[in-house]
């Protein structure tokens, strides 16, 4: 996922930064999401960190051998 898409499925660059804690322009100034806030991102909206960086985070399958 880029930046860009990210910023759109939370609701813009102002619900994104205000979630992470950081400054207004700072999302939007990033060229890949940075791997460190991935968690955070995850909690707070609910996109799998492996959906933001698959280079980086693998699927974790199921218990039971499901997903």
């Amino acid at each position: 996922m880029t930046p860009k898409e990210l910023i759109g499925c939370v609701g813009g660059p102002t619900a994104l930064s205000k979630a992470l804690g950081l400054r207004h322009s700072t999302p939007l100034l990033w060229k890949a999401i940075p791997p460190h806030h991935c968690p955070e991102i995850e909690r707070k909206f609910g996109i799998p960190r492996e959906r933001l960086r698959p280079d980086l985070f693998e699927r974790t399958p199921a218990p039971g051998g499901q997903g």
